[in-house]
């Protein structure tokens, strides 16, 4: 079974626009991380993702070493950040998986605008179904535009596949509820099919959790979704403060008031 997925927006001020550590995965500490040959693998593996993904219209994949020794690693940007932001933030992800999971061999980090992932086992191209959801638990929706919530995710769910880059946002009109905002993304390494089936899951496992708010999120490591009452995306640069919003992330109590998450594993 993978490791949990800790998420890190626990106590932090959620802000529109900003980009933030959403979460991690570490596998458990390896002291063959220390030998030489997997450091320099590394080092050289998480440069070329560095230097080589923000240019690549945000997405690359490479392996670095030979045989038993080899690391596959992968890096994507959402589709709507600019290229500037995309390296920023491929940078802060290196620094987190360095910082956080220097003796793991399987290492995931997500970020708002971006994810990283490396691993000495091959996954390119395989549907990982593991994924977890932030919501704000107290900000719960009108129940007129809860049914129309989730109807259009599922439409962006069933159009993002269709796109080049697997990618597509969307606005729903709920008329004097305002306006709701939609994205949906896979990461391009996978099928269209999968694609499709990846983020289908995620609307069915976190239905219950995500249905009736405002505003949610759902990580995943082949897929990930947004869905808020604000247009969260667009190429900004600069933080925009709109005030305290504190996510509660549903599930399993992980020691923080208030502050739990909803995880999915397949082994």
């Amino acid at each position: 079974m993978a490791p949990p997925i800790h998420l890190l927006a626990l106590s932090i001020r959620q802000q529109r626009y900003r980009n933030l550590n959403s979460g991690l995965q570490c596998s458990d500490a390896d002291n063959s991380t220390s030998e030489s040959s997997f450091r320099v693998n590394l080092d050289n593996l998480l440069g070329l993702l560095t230097e080589k993904g923000p240019s690549s219209n945000g997405f690359f994949k490479t392996t670095v070493g030979r045989k038993s020794g080899k690391i596959y690693g992968l890096m994507q940007c959402r589709g709507d950040v600019s290229a500037e932001n995309c390296a920023n933030c491929t940078r802060e992800s290196v620094a987190v998986a360095l910082r956080d999971c220097l003796k793991s061999k399987e290492v995931q980090v997500w970020f708002t605008w971006c994810f990283l992932r490396y691993s000495n086992e091959h996954f390119f191209g395989v549907w990982d179904q593991s994924s977890a959801a932030i919501v704000n638990e107290t900000n719960f929706d009108n129940a007129s535009v809860i049914s129309r919530g989730i109807v259009f995710m599922s439409e962006v769910a069933i159009t993002a596949p269709k796109q080049p880059l697997m990618f597509h946002t969307a606005v729903l009109d709920a008329g004097q509820f305002g306006k709701r905002y939609g994205m949906a993304q896979c990461t391009r390494d996978i099928s269209r099919t999968d694609c499709s089936r990846c983020l289908d899951t995620q609307l069915m496992t976190f239905r219950t959790t995500i249905g009736n708010k405002r505003g949610w999120e759902v990580y995943g490591s082949s897929c990930s979704m947004w869905y808020h009452d604000y247009q969260f995306y667009s190429n900004i640069s600069i933080t925009a403060n709109d005030g305290d919003r504190r996510l509660s992330l549903h599930g399993v109590a992980i020691g923080i008031t208030m502050a739990v998450l909803l995880f999915l594993f397949v082994p």
